[in-house]
């Protein structure tokens, strides 16, 4: 399969790639000390607006909207969008810069496809713009919720309202104080078959009966300012006409916004490999240990080689997926989506563990990009669902469609 890009996609990568350069990279430390420091926690970096400004001017903003998202979309098919999301991958908090960090990507995509057009105006267009974010809630502290089958929350409608009461947890995004509104998943119909008796609803961040019960850390960081929470709904109160699509239409919702997503997060995880394998080879040529370079050493070698082959693997890969939902959609593309989900994840969480290895304790800190994007990369092998699902899953379409074949 042939992945050359066209020259707009081309050349977007090239400012892209530019912009980065000169206000990303320079400004890591900066932004890692305010993000730590308790006295901003919850405070946005204050000089991202400016940043976003400029990336704005540039053309590079909600680049990730694909084509099949109509009038909102920069014109971008997901496997032209996927060389820039592993770009603005390399540094973790890059994406929000051009308007396409999760979770108000997946929401204003999840918006673009199955809102009403009040609800495109009240809430997508200013997600669109940047001028306010948002949280999405549907793993739930209470049940397994890999299995969303699972989740209890209630959304019961009430005349002209809907009345939602339950506890979501990992809710990300809900401790932005920018942050104006959540889309929830629960329970509308209790009698209803397993698959159709949940719905996706807006829910204001300021609704009375809406409670953070504490934020959630990540391997002990808070990742502020967006953070994870815990949330409890009791009796909230919302209009029925902020209901998503209809009644009973939340796993057809889910799968729609998570297959985009997930090829999202899937190229954002490569960015931070090649960028940990860089600094493999840069410390590896910089440091001696036992009379000789690392360079030298035939382990660090060898950590270097199966680090690039499981990179080219895994960006193929990905890059296979995005194509085929492309051609077919989230559905058509499914196994490759669950493969990728599992490959990328694992692949990065490895090279980013043997470059940890090679700078020796220097990896642990943050003096480089390496120990986050770790830990980051760990969390994601449960993030949008965990390795065992997608592998569970895997297994069963494979077994049918292979046990099908005719064998020569």
């Amino acid at each position: 399969m042939d992945f050359d890009y066209p020259d707009q996609t081309k050349a977007r990568l090239s400012r892209l790639d530019a912009f980065m350069r000169a206000h990303v990279y320079p400004c890591e430390e900066e932004v890692h000390a305010w993000s730590v420091d308790p006295a901003n926690l919850w405070v946005p970096w204050p000089k991202l607006d400016e940043l976003k400004a400029r990336a704005r001017s540039e053309q590079l903003w909600n680049l990730f909207l694909p084509r099949s998202c109509g009038e909102y979309s920069p014109g971008l098919t997901h496997l032209e969008y996927a060389p820039l999301a592993e770009m603005m991958g390399r540094v973790p908090w890059a994406s929000e810069v051009f308007n396409c960090h999760a979770p108000d990507s997946g929401n204003m995509e999840l918006l673009a496809r199955y809102a009403s057009d009040a609800q495109k105006k009240q809430w997508l267009e200013p997600l669109l713009d940047g001028s306010i974010h948002s949280a999405f809630s549907m793993t739930e502290p209470e049940v397994a919720s890999s299995d969303a089958t699972n989740l209890r929350t209630s959304i019961r409608r009430d005349g002209d309202d809907y009345v939602i009461n339950g506890r979501k947890w990992w809710t990300s995004g809900v401790m932005d104080p920018r942050c104006t509104f959540l889309i929830v998943m629960g329970v509308s119909d209790t009698g209803g078959d397993r698959h159709h008796r949940h719905s996706m609803i807006i829910v204001p961040r300021d609704a009375t009966g809406l409670r953070i019960v504490r934020h959630l850390t990540v391997f002990g960081h808070n990742h502020s300012p967006g953070g994870h929470a815990e949330i409890v709904f009791e009796n909230v109160r919302v209009p029925a006409d902020n209901m998503i699509l209809g009644e009973g239409r939340g796993f057809e919702i889910a799968q729609g916004r998570l297959g985009p997503g997930r090829i999202h997060h899937c190229m954002r995880s490569i960015g931070q490999a090649q960028r940990a394998l860089e600094w493999m080879a840069r410390r590896a040529t910089s440091r001696t240990a036992f009379g000789a370079s690392l360079s030298e050493h035939g382990t660090v070698r060898e950590d270097v080689a199966l680090s690039f082959c499981e990179i080219e693997q895994a960006r193929l890969l990905t890059l296979k997926a995005a194509d085929a939902m492309d051609r077919h959609g989230a559905k058509g593309g499914k196994d490759l989506i669950a493969a990728i989900k599992v490959v990328a994840s694992r692949m990065a969480q490895l090279v980013t563990d043997r470059a940890i290895q090679v700078h020796g304790a220097m990896g642990l800190s943050a003096d480089t990009p390496i120990a986050e994007a770790f830990a980051l990369n760990r969390m994601l092998r449960i993030a949008d669902g965990p390795d065992a699902v997608h592998l569970a899953q895997l297994g069963r379409w494979k077994i049918a469609e292979l046990s099908a074949m005719d064998m020569p």
